[in-house]
């Protein structure tokens, strides 16, 4: 009895080392099914090929839109080796099996992330049918089929076969199911892309504003990458870059690390909360003060300060709270200077995340042990986006940004009326406490070079509390000072405690029942006070 070799069937894409692959296949007895470009190429580096339209005799068509979607492609991968039934039609229909499918899809992610966008006919061209479906088929049959959709498991494979003469029955079932269950992940990240990009690219969908939060929550992630520990030891954790296969790395995932042992969960999520910050101050409205420096502990701020020079933004911020500022994470929204580097000096911090480091900065830096500096290029401007958060037998969705505040409809309400530079403040003031946990007060102060922060109370049950802790960590420098809160005063008594620490004027959403006699409390003190018309609620 004739014994039939093992077959292959490759048709890829990303074509990375598929010809060395398919070459030491054939060595160990294998015959190779493939398609279009893959065909031509391996024929060319010499491996000998079967085309699939000899087997399915039936030509490619439409450009390669139709392939491989044949019954003699299908039947040989779905046919069930324990069936008998399966295998005996098989047998009837002449279709061979298929051992092992290496497939991987048209780059839609990577295409659909391109800048300037491509049209809608070239993003529709980049829908893979037959790869999935090929995917698809050969991860259900795994037990049967090997299938591989990533490159990096080419020569895992093969050493595998090696060891078992080229039998593909010396893979055992956890190979199988682990490579089925990596196909199935590739096919589900696919999809996912391809939902949300159309979902926002597809020009004739007419949009509502109910529909700029999706019909359905679709979340894929890039491959992982384990952590030390999550919050506590105790917690395994790991990071998921938000991209899928091809697409580019951004935020915090294409942050270049220099120097320092690898990122912590708690490092993660403190470099989050900084960078919130600093992008909230990129862009002309802050041209005359460009450089922004935010330290964070904990994810909220110990200061933040914008500038017309870096060492200066970077004292202010430090004199906001220099006792809460110990092991620190540190953003600055330009790049950092050798003279910014030696200020900070010896000063305990865990990570600095910047557009760059001049000359000399992290030469200076690095001196400090597993002080961990970060570069990211592209510090934009801090834009509305849909964020998500897990929560106990759901998510919850929402559009997270910067401030959008009118400022033109901006109401000072009270007989001590606001000058620019007043309104200047509130500005920045606005910006900071947008991010910080609620309830929340800030107060801040103009500096010789810009404006900063001089106390926080943050994340408090009762506003009267977040401005007592506000109040303590400013101390003196409360005298005169302005305040920011996230949302309105009910009771006066909030008015009347800043007054009695020094405060002299007030930013706040309004809103509240009883805002007259909050507003009266502002009159009797001669405090000037700002409506913006927008709480600022960060839960």
């Amino acid at each position: 009895m004739k014994v039939e070799s093992p077959r292959a069937l490759i048709s890829v894409f990303d074509k990375d080392g598929i010809s060395d692959f398919a070459l030491k296949l054939t060595d160990l007895g294998w015959e190779i099914l493939s398609t279009g470009g893959t065909a031509r190429l391996l024929r060319e580096k010499g491996v000998d090929v079967t085309d699939v339209t000899d087997v399915t005799g039936h030509p490619e068509v439409f450009n390669g839109r139709v392939k491989t979607l044949h019954p003699a492609i299908h039947a040989a991968i779905l046919a069930r080796g324990n069936n008998s039934e399966d295998m005996t039609t098989l047998d009837e229909l002449g279709y061979p099996r298929i051992d092992l499918v290496a497939v991987n899809l048209y780059p839609f992610e990577e295409v659909a992330a391109r800048d300037p966008p491509v049209s809608e006919e070239e993003l529709i061209e980049m829908i893979d049918i037959g790869g999935p479906t090929l995917v698809r088929a050969s991860a259900k049959s795994h037990q049967d089929v090997l299938i591989i959709t990533n490159p990096d498991d080419y020569n895992d494979i093969l050493q595998l076969l090696e060891e078992a003469d080229g039998s593909p029955s010396g893979i055992n079932l956890s190979i199988r199911q682990r490579l089925a269950l990596t196909a199935y992940q590739r096919t589900a990240a696919y999809d996912v892309a391809l939902a949300n990009t159309l979902a926002t690219r597809l020009e004739t969908l007419e949009r509502t504003t109910s529909e700029v939060l999706p019909e359905k929550l679709l979340i894929s992630g890039g491959m992982k990458k384990n952590l030390r520990y999550g919050e506590n030891p105790h917690q395994p954790a790991a990071f998921y870059p938000a991209n899928a296969v091809g697409d580019s790395l951004h935020g915090l995932a294409s942050a270049k690390q220099h120097g320092g042992k690898d990122l912590s969960f708690n490092n993660y999520l403190d470099l989050d909360a900084a960078l919130r910050f600093c992008r909230s101050h990129v862009g002309t409205e802050w041209s005359e003060w460009p450089h922004c420096c935010v330290i964070i502990k904990h994810t909220n701020a110990c200061g933040v300060a914008v500038s017309n020079n870096q060492v200066s933004a970077w004292d202010d911020a430090l004199a906001s709270d220099p006792e809460s500022a110990f092991g620190c994470v540190i953003a600055f929204n330009t790049p950092v200077t050798k003279e910014t580097a030696e200020r900070i000096g010896d000063h305990f911090v865990e990570c600095i995340i910047a557009p760059q480091y001049e000359d000399g900065a992290l030469e200076v830096l690095s001196k400090k042990k597993n002080r961990r500096m970060l570069t990211l290029e592209n510090m934009t401007p801090l834009k509305m986006q849909t964020h998500f958060r897990e929560i106990d037998g759901g998510w919850l969705a929402q559009t997270e940004g910067a401030p959008v505040i009118d400022w033109s409809q901006v109401k000072c309400v009270t007989k001590e009326q606001a000058d620019p530079n007043q309104v200047d403040l509130a500005r920045f003031g606005v910006a900071v406490c947008a991010q910080v946990k609620s309830n929340c007060v800030i107060f801040i102060q103009p500096t010789e070079t810009g404006f900063a922060t001089v106390g926080i109370g943050p994340g408090q049950t009762s506003r009267v509390e977040a401005v007592r802790i506000a109040a303590r960590r400013a101390g003196e420098r409360a005298k005169g000072a302005m305040m920011v809160s996230d949302a309105f005063f009910p009771f006066r008594d909030g008015i009347d405690t800043s007054f009695e620490i020094g405060i002299t004027a007030v930013v706040q959403p309004g809103g509240s029942i009883r805002d007259q006699e909050v507003i009266d409390a502002a009159d009797e003190h001669k405090m000037t006070m700002l409506f913006t018309g927008t709480r600022l609620f960060r839960h």
